[in-house]
């Protein structure tokens, strides 16, 4: 088949929820992808930053297969060998006393909610059903309904209505904001990322996470960290929070703690937040399964072991420098921290950042633009100086052709 042909059977049969590229892909790995036709790309999107460890890491991949050969599924219903041993590698990664596994980042962004407001009516006394959530505009934690109810643009969605109340949405990088907000007795929480990487890889001025999590305690107000793009070294720490010292409440993590290889998120809280949580109360089916919990451990280990971290925050200098090096009046702004960077396209001569995403696509590199002149760049962690160098190459020239 021709990739047109891949791409016309998706549309037919698929549903039309996203816009992908236009190019297939068959194979990957480590920092490089190929395409149905054998032709070869750097991946600079890591599948939104799942992928960290880089395509089918070896020892991911044989940690999958050695467990789906013996348990891959028991559902919470039973014990199995494996959970007990990832939640106490997981809490003790990370210093938390409590886990709480499930599949995707938006399912535990919904269970960090769930948890916040559950603490708040227990232990903190507000009155049942006046529990307030904190969060920030241009925020992006998923797509369901109560996540797109507190949505950067509730108008994209207002066919989803009605929209899911006790959200109270502020400017984000915005200390005298979320000051006046914390005002109001009955706000149980402040949900936030550390850098918004949808809207377009926000970097915060140095020092809002700190602030914001100290006015939090001040006021018995839980900060809840989404670090599932954020976290597990993309920035250059293992959490994008540990840049300026900051312990969330709440910690979410998601996509790359399964290695790009399972899906697997978390959810970390200490005792006092994490038990007001009952049986029945909250679950999942494969929440927790071995298979990805040994995918989990494995990830974790790889990032520690071949010191993912230390080099995500190398490399990201380089990258930045490089892209202020090339002194195109297409490149508007470059931002970002560690590798998670972006590219802010000043449209010219018609053509905008999806043209430049097409044309790096032709000279063999792929990334995608995010609210339309915003190009996201976050290849794996493992990616090497020279090749990033080889990368910044093909930027470049992909965005010269333009001149």
């Amino acid at each position: 088949m021709t990739q047109q042909e891949y791409i016309e059977r998706e549309s037919r049969y698929g549903a039309h929820n996203y816009h992908p590229l236009p190019v297939v892909l068959q194979r990957g790995k480590g920092i490089f992808v190929w395409d149905t036709d054998g032709k070869k790309y750097f991946d600079f999107l890591s599948a939104y930053s799942a992928v960290n460890q880089g395509h089918c890491h070896h020892k991911i991949v044989g940690a999958v297969c050695e467990q789906a050969g013996k348990l891959a599924l028991t559902s919470r219903a039973f014990h199995n060998d494996v959970l007990g041993q990832w939640e106490e590698y997981v809490t003790r990664f990370f210093g938390y006393d409590k886990v709480l596994p499930m599949n995707t980042g938006a399912e535990a962004d919904e269970t960090a909610l769930k948890l916040c407001r559950k603490w708040a009516y227990l232990k903190k006394g507000i009155k049942d059903g006046m529990a307030k959530i904190i969060v920030c505009d241009g925020n992006f934690h998923g797509r369901t309904i109560t996540i797109v109810s507190m949505s950067a643009d509730p108008e994209a969605y207002r066919d989803y209505g009605p929209y899911t109340p006790g959200f109270v949405k502020i400017p984000y990088n915005d200390i005298p904001a979320l000051e006046r907000a914390l005002e109001d007795p009955d706000v149980a929480g402040f949900l936030v990322e550390p850098i918004q990487g949808e809207a377009g890889v926000y970097v915060p001025d140095e020092g809002y996470l700190r602030r914001a999590c100290d006015l939090c305690h001040a006021h018995n107000v839980l900060f809840m960290a989404d670090e599932v793009q954020t976290g597990i070294g993309r920035t250059g720490r293992m959490l994008a929070c540990d840049h300026e010292g900051v312990r969330p409440d709440i910690l979410i993590l998601g996509k790359a703690l399964g290695g790009g290889v399972v899906p697997i998120s978390a959810v970390l809280a200490d005792d006092e937040i994490m038990l007001t949580i009952k049986p029945g109360e909250h679950g999942s089916t494969f929440g927790g399964n071995p298979v990805a919990c040994r995918a989990s451990m494995a990830a974790l280990e790889v990032v520690r072991e071949e010191r993912l971290t230390e080099n995500a925050e190398a490399m990201g200098r380089i990258f930045r420098d490089r892209m202020r090096s090339i002194g195109s009046d297409m490149i508007a702004e470059v931002r970002g921290k560690g590798l998670l960077n972006a590219v802010v396209i000043r449209p010219k001569n018609g053509r905008e950042a999806w043209d430049v995403c097409l044309r790096m696509r032709d000279n063999g590199l792929l990334a995608k633009p995010t609210h339309d002149h915003i190009i996201r760049f976050a290849p794996p962690l493992i990616i090497s100086e020279e090749e990033l160098l080889d990368a910044c190459g093909i930027i470049e020239r992909s965005i010269r052709s333009f001149d």
